[in-house]
């Protein structure tokens, strides 16, 4: 028997297996989840921030005169004159005050941001350095340019391109 033991030794011990909180990886993940979750709030504070991972190309739209009626088509029934202009007012008033695109060239990012949505406009965000940078947190930003030009009518989204405060345009 002392040779049998001598050649086959006990096997060694089998050390514990650690609990999953009790590994490093179990923290370093729960660190990465928090941090992503606090610049998440970060970006959420920011309301009415549209934060959209690739921009979107301007669409301008254009307003056409309807067709002239045909010899085929019958004959337009009139209409009373007081109801023709009332109707006219109501809608055209709100939308052509809404359609002028403000200038917004040197505000803060945020306040031309709340502006811009506030008159109905979508916004491009661009980071007018030639480093490509996210604007995430808008307070620190200035508006360099816009496109289209302040004035223009008949806009849906317009594109405002900042730097940090502390850049020169």
């Amino acid at each position: 028997m002392i040779m049998n033991d001598l050649h086959n030794p006990p096997p060694a011990p089998q050390p514990k297996s650690k609990k999953v909180y009790q590994r490093k990886g179990f923290w370093i993940v729960v660190a990465g989840l928090v941090v992503v979750g606090a610049v998440a709030n970060a970006t959420n504070e920011d309301a009415g921030v549209d934060n959209e991972a690739a921009p979107q190309p301007t669409v301008t739209v254009t307003k056409t005169s309807p067709a002239t009626p045909t010899t085929a088509d019958p004959p337009a029934t009139e209409t009373t004159p007081e109801a023709t202009p009332a109707a006219e007012q109501t809608s055209a008033k709100p939308a052509a005050e809404a359609a002028v695109v403000p200038d917004v060239v040197g505000m803060n990012h945020r306040a031309a941001m709340g502006v811009l949505h506030e008159r109905g406009f979508m916004v491009n965000e661009e980071d007018a350095s030639p480093e490509g940078r996210m604007i995430i947190l808008n307070s620190g930003w200035k508006v360099c340019r816009q496109d289209p030009a302040p004035g223009a009518t008949d806009v849906l989204r317009v594109a405002i391109y900042s730097v940090k405060n502390d850049e020169s345009c």
